[in-house]
């Protein structure tokens, strides 16, 4: 059963542990996944950019609509709208130190 990000046309996202804590993007890729957002690829932000504080919300291509259906189904991240035609999904999930699920569902 669909989740809160599942309304609307198809989202595809990449997810990113910019947390430093180790597991993160699994998790976060099973819980967007769980809300219907297509999770294309997951895994370590790149050490260039350091651990974040608070979870980002990347739009690379549509409108902060998309964003928002990310955060709705991740229950926080500050959207920010950034094209990138490059890349080859609509947004980029760069979890933060914030991010600290209560999962629901066997991880």
């Amino acid at each position: 059963m669909p989740g809160a990000g599942s309304a609307g046309p198809r989202v595809t996202v990449e997810v990113l542990n910019a947390s430093g804590t180790p597991g993160l993007a699994r998790i976060g890729t099973r819980m967007l996944r769980h809300a219907g957002i297509d999770v294309l690829t997951y895994g370590n932000a790149p050490a260039t950019m350091g651990t974040l504080d608070s979870t980002r919300i990347v739009v690379r291509r549509g409108t902060e609509e998309v964003g928002r259906r990310v955060r709705r189904a991740l229950g926080l991240g500050r959207v920010v709208v950034q094209p990138d035609s490059a890349r080859l999904l609509d947004a980029s999930v760069l979890l933060g130190a914030d991010f600290t699920p209560r999962l629901k569902f066997h991880p």
